[in-house]
């Protein structure tokens, strides 16, 4: 399958369409102009750099070799003097400080810290095994998680690396005191979790307002004084309903830092929409500038922002309307909220800001291509973001915001063999399952072939996510976004469906009734997405197949056991298939719908299904995947051998769910491919 490179239409292979350079970890520091990011192309991540007012582009690191190791945490210092990252590791899975060896190295892995000063380049200094650095305010020491601990070093490594300090469970989410003289952190005990300070060895750790209950997000005042936190409930009492909705309560907290005792701020309505927030990080607590806490809630049926004074008093909706906001940061002064939202249109993101106590939204990137990540510049001049479009892939550019000048930094990161010229725009197209909802995606139409065309399903994984209108800035999205169009260059209409379950479409679509383990009521949406493609004018219905991965491999399943009329042929990759995995252990005193649970569970599962299953898959799943139990595909093959249902199998050893390095990258999406046109073509 390697080396794939059929030519119909628009004649590029798989290799030039994801050769394209995938930005991350774009970050800035505290003052200047100075900028940092991650990346990586064709598996060759590196650090690149760029400072105001040029934002000339300079590649710091220099790794040479595709080893499949992340670098994550970019941070640079508040004197811009040194740049930090992390090496290894898979930031995405269950447990993310795990070292992963996808290159099958016969070498130990490790997560380690490395530092560079801003202005050199070349060699990175290995500092430590690590994660999740924080610089201090200082700029001359960075606080570390090691084995669930806080550990210390000096940034420069003058001083040897130490623990800071002993505390039962797993320490994590650390920050500094304004002054640098304390640490603030999230101390997780399993059933319950504490916000604790730590100021010296001789002093016993400080306690913040505990109770039993889940703390979570603290932020310091910007004096130091005092302390803002999440709290939630933890789980207990009697056992609650498996197949009903609940209420996840959870409030805002601001408690004194000398005496550790606190007061509830806020506290979320008690509805399914005043639930915690699933949204990109959570309730985005920030504890802003004028005396202002701004969070996220989606108690009006949206992911919005407010804003509530820390003296108390009633909330302010900052940004009301029908979208949505991810990416939320503050501005190094506290005064304003940089966000991204699908205010213009519901398939693209763009930069807005706020300020931070009064609903006066400002625009700052309008028009047809895709912007995220907004990043605010410590000169309160400048606001960093990704930019992408339908053809170009994300690219850091600056925005001056005296000017609205944007700044492109990278196109020379493109490849000259990536084929922009040759992409198609996808069209948003909308139409109703079969219960009426409304269901969303993207259309590839090809620019030439048969009147008749084959057609493919995407379904992404998550479920919390949305398929754009164009190059998506997570990495998994990026990627299935690039085998959509060479798909549709092979001549193939490619439908990306935005199912229930997704964002960018409102409370009630991200948390339908009787979804995943209660009904997989979300299967309806790719019921009707492959209906609606085989009854387009210009496709083939006996030629519709389908391919998705993680939670896309499991509704891909499902289709295929329950449609296989409809999809002729499919890709399942790192799929679940068997969900009595999610069940609760038996016990004396059951849930009171404990039966209905289960019946709802088997039917929600592909392996239920297998009667119906008659269409020829893919199954593809590396077996050091950290998300999706790899155990899940050997389930579901050993019980598709028994029925006799044709399939067929990749299986990458040492692979993550995210594949890490290149090379296997490319084999996934050259097997998907392969598989499709041999099956459907």
């Amino acid at each position: 399958m390697a080396g794939l490179q059929f030519s119909y239409a628009q004649g590029f292979d798989v290799e030039a369409v994801t050769s394209y350079p995938f930005v991350t970890e774009l970050t800035a520091a505290s003052t200047g102009s100075k900028l940092a990011f991650t990346v990586n192309v064709k598996g060759i991540r590196n650090i690149y750099v760029a400072e105001g007012p040029l934002f000339k582009l300079r590649k710091l690191t220099n790794f040479n070799t595709d080893e499949g190791q992340e670098l994550t945490g970019v941070t640079i210092s508040p004197d811009g003097k040194w740049v930090i990252f992390v090496r290894g590791g898979d930031h995405g899975a269950f447990d993310e400080s795990i070292p992963r060896n996808p290159s099958s190295a016969p070498v130990e892995p490790h997560v380690q810290l490395y530092y560079m000063p801003f202005k050199a380049g070349g060699q990175a200094i290995l500092l430590t095994d690590g994660d999740y650095p924080v610089i201090s305010p200082s700029g001359k020491q960075v606080a570390y998680i090691k084995n669930g601990q806080v550990w210390v070093s000096a940034l420069d490594g003058s001083v040897s690396m130490k623990r800071l300090f002993y505390s039962r469970g797993s320490v994590h989410s650390i920050q500094w005191s304004p002054d640098g003289n304390r640490l603030l952190f999230v101390n997780s005990r399993n059933d319950h979790s504490l916000i604790g300070i730590y100021t010296d060895s001789a002093s016993s750790i400080k306690w913040i307002d505990p109770s039993f209950s889940m703390d979570q997000s603290a932020r310091w005042s910007p004096d130091g004084k005092q302390i803002v936190f999440i709290r939630r409930a933890t789980r207990g009492g009697y056992p609650d309903s498996l197949t009903a909705p609940v209420y996840e309560p959870w409030s805002i907290r601001i408690a004194d830092v000398l005496s550790g005792k606190g007061k509830e701020l806020w506290k979320a309505p008690e509805t399914l929409q005043g639930s915690y927030p699933e949204t990109n990080g959570g309730a985005n607590l920030h504890w802003a500038a004028k005396g202002h806490i701004v969070y996220v809630s989606y108690q009006d049926g949206w992911p919005h922002l407010y804003s509530l004074p820390a003296s108390g008093g009633k909330p302010i909706l900052l940004t009301p309307g029908a979208f949505a906001i991810e990416h939320v940061k503050l501005s190094a002064d506290g005064n304003w909220v940089y966000f991204s939202a699908n205010k213009e249109d519901r398939d693209r993101r763009h930069i807005f800001r706020v300020p931070v106590d009064q609903a006066a939204m400002e625009t700052l990137t309008p028009g047809t291509g895709l912007e995220s990540n907004a990043v605010p510049l410590g000169d309160g001049k400048t606001v960093a973001f990704l930019s992408a479009t339908a053809q170009q892939p994300n690219l850091p550019a600056t925005l001056s915001l005296g000017s609205k000048q944007i700044n492109m930094i990278g196109k020379e990161l493109i490849t000259p063999a990536f084929p922009s010229q040759k992409l198609i725009t996808p069209k948003s197209v909308q139409f109703k399952a079969s219960d009426g909802k409304m269901v969303y995606g993207q259309l590839f139409e090809p620019t030439s072939g048969s009147s008749k065309k084959p057609a493919i399903l995407f379904v992404h994984g998550g479920p919390q996510r949305q398929m754009l209108l164009g190059w998506h800035f997570g990495d998994y999205y990026s990627n299935t976004y690039a085998l959509n169009q060479y798909l549709a260059s092979q001549g193939f209409v490619v439908l990306a469906v935005n199912y229930r379950l997704g964002v960018g479409y409102g409370y009630d679509f991200q948390n339908p009734l009787h979804s995943w383990t209660t009904g997989a009521s979300e299967y309806l949406d790719v019921e009707a997405a492959g209906k609606w493609l085989a009854s387009q004018d210009g496709v083939d219905p006996k030629r519709v197949g389908i391919y998705g991965g993680s939670y896309g491999g499991y509704l891909t399943a499902l289709a295929l056991g329950r449609d296989s009329k409809l999809f002729a042929a499919g890709v399942d990759i790192h799929g679940e298939h068997n969900l009595s995995t999610f069940l609760p252990a038996e016990s004396a005193e059951p849930a009171p719908d404990l039966a209905l649970a289960k019946k709802l569970n088997w039917q929600s599962s592909p392996i239920a299904w297998l009667d119906n299953w008659t269409s020829p898959v893919l199954i593809i799943h590396g077996d050091d995947d950290g998300n999706v139990p790899f155990h899940q595909s050997i389930d579901l093959l050993n019980r598709l051998k028994k029925k006799k249902t044709p399939f067929e199998t990749l299986m990458i050893p040492d692979e993550t769910h995210h594949w890490m390095k290149y090379k296997n990258m490319l084999q996934v999406d050259e097997a998907v491919a392969e598989f499709l046109i041999r099956k459907l073509k």
